[in-house]
């Protein structure tokens, strides 16, 4: 067992932990000629952003209502601040002089008795009132806007890539539930130009298809709805639906639909 272990041992050993190393050397006290200055070190416990803002924090410290402030205590603790921060020699803004000068100046007024024809007089922390309200306002709005999330702060981006990820849109095949969803849309539009006139129409299921094939082109998609006339009855648009039932079994046009349920497009075979 070892009685007496001198300062290197416990350096370099588990002992005692050194409370700075200096060139690598590691000190286990403190120099006798160490000097720190007194105003070494400064904690900061209150940071106000101008003579409104440390007037906001007095009034609100004490639950004082803003529209009835007592000048003279608000004033007292007033000077204490500036006091203080020339004590810290802190530099001193212009501004905080002058709100001092304008509590002063209110508590002059206040003190000095008023005369009978001037009671209607305002009150002379009327302004500073205001500009404190509309300076709490501003505050409060500051304070939401910077507690809204933030992109980069709050919110982060991000981005995943998959290289060997492959996606292919197929159009889906037009089915007959479909073409017979679709269709009785148009039947619908028809009943409302359905008449009681008891005639004989002449419709031919081979004229239609001629007046189909002259409507649509290979270049272009015509939506299968525009190749009714609704105003011709159910009659009319029953034999134009043969006349297209008829062409898509010759092969002379094609239909698409680019989703489920979606519009149905018609246009002639390439």
């Amino acid at each position: 067992m070892v009685e007496n272990e001198s300062p290197e041992h416990l350096a370099g050993g588990q002992g005692e932990m050194p409370f700075a190393i200096v060139q690598g050397e590691p000190m286990l006290e403190l120099p006798s000629d160490l000097y720190i200055p007194p105003d070494a070190l400064e904690i900061f416990l209150e940071a106000f952003e101008g003579p409104l803002d440390l007037l906001l924090y007095l009034i609100k410290r004490q639950n004082i209502d803003i529209l009835d402030i007592p000048i003279a205590e608000i004033t007292a603790q007033y000077m204490q601040y500036i006091e203080l921060m020339e004590v810290l020699q802190l530099e001193l803004a212009a501004e905080y002089l002058v709100m001092a000068a304008m509590l002063a100046e209110i508590k002059s007024r206040l003190l000095l008795p008023r005369p009978t024809s001037e009671e209607d007089e305002e009150d002379p922390r009327a302004e500073l009132v205001r500009r404190l309200q509309e300076y709490e306002r501003y505050k409060k709005a500051a304070d939401d806007l910077d507690r809204l999330p933030r992109y980069e702060r709050d919110i982060f981006s991000t981005i995943a890539e998959f290289p060997d990820k492959r996606i292919r849109h197929e159009p889906p095949r037009v089915s007959l539930d479909s073409l017979l969803t679709a269709f009785a849309e148009v039947l619908a539009r028809a009943e409302m130009f359905s008449h009681h006139h008891v005639q004989r129409e002449h419709l031919s299921v081979r004229e239609r298809m001629s007046l189909v094939l002259t409507r649509v082109s290979a270049d272009r998609f015509i939506e299968f709805r525009e190749l009714f006339t609704v105003e011709e009855g159910r009659a009319g648009v029953i034999v134009v639906l043969l006349a297209i039932l008829e062409l898509l079994k010759e092969s002379l046009i094609e239909m698409v639909q680019n989703e489920i349920n979606g519009p149905i497009y018609v246009k002639a075979a390439a």
